[in-house]
């Protein structure tokens, strides 16, 4: 069993750890976590405590295979919860994210064993991410980012890189979701804005936006 705040760290650590080349530095999970590096220092050691993260100086933190099972489980049950909540009960994608926060430390494994088979054992969220199963294996999308798209091309929607509900908003207003077809109509060489046509419309979208969209040409 495990604190909430040592969940939270272990989960900070796994996403960090997939857009790292090598360990994640204390600092990098201290704007993570919105906390101090002393802070992470001091949390740190109680993971390795309990054989959770590995520590080597000058290399930053890992998670044990123990670490990473751990935080792929919390990930599952956010995740199942986001389709609960979108599914069942009609929340939008943009009003998920927190009460999936509050939800995916509830420990009881037979109430997610239980919700996973209740929605048919989903396989990815709302935002198009993947749902790990008991064992926390999950399916790798083959996948890349909007922004790498040229004229010409085509691609459905299948998920987003930034979940905030500022950008969730966003992309409902123009009518951007999952399933999505997106033709790339022109590009801008100054500055990789895109034109593009969405659902018989045109759309102008800047570079913030297309490199926060994953595609499936």
């Amino acid at each position: 069993m495990f604190s909430l705040s040592e969940e939270n760290y272990l989960k900070a650590i796994y996403h960090l750890e997939k857009q790292a080349d090598s360990g994640v530095s204390t600092n990098a999970i201290a704007e993570q976590m919105d906390t101090k590096a002393s802070s992470v220092t001091d949390m740190v050691k109680k993971l390795s405590d309990k054989d959770l993260a590995i520590y080597r100086k000058y290399q930053g933190v890992q998670l044990s295979e123990a670490g990473k099972q751990t935080a792929l489980q919390i990930i599952r049950k956010h995740r199942l919860w986001e389709v609960f909540l979108v599914d069942k009960l009609n929340f939008s994608w943009d009003e998920v994210h927190e009460v999936a926060e509050q939800l995916e430390h509830i420990k009881s494994e037979k109430l997610i064993t239980e919700l996973d088979k209740f929605l048919d054992f989903p396989k990815r969220d709302p935002h198009g991410d993947p749902i790990p199963d008991a064992k926390g294996n999950f399916q790798v999308a083959n996948k890349t980012l909007l922004s790498n798209l040229e004229i010409g091309d085509f691609g459905k929607v299948v998920g987003v890189k930034d979940s905030s509900s500022e950008f969730l908003k966003y992309l409902d207003k123009n009518n951007i979701a999952l399933g999505r077809e997106i033709h790339i109509l022109d590009k801008e060489k100054f500055d990789e804005s895109m034109l593009v046509e969405i659902n018989e419309k045109q759309l102008r979208i800047s570079p913030i936006v297309s490199s926060n969209i994953y595609i499936k040409s």
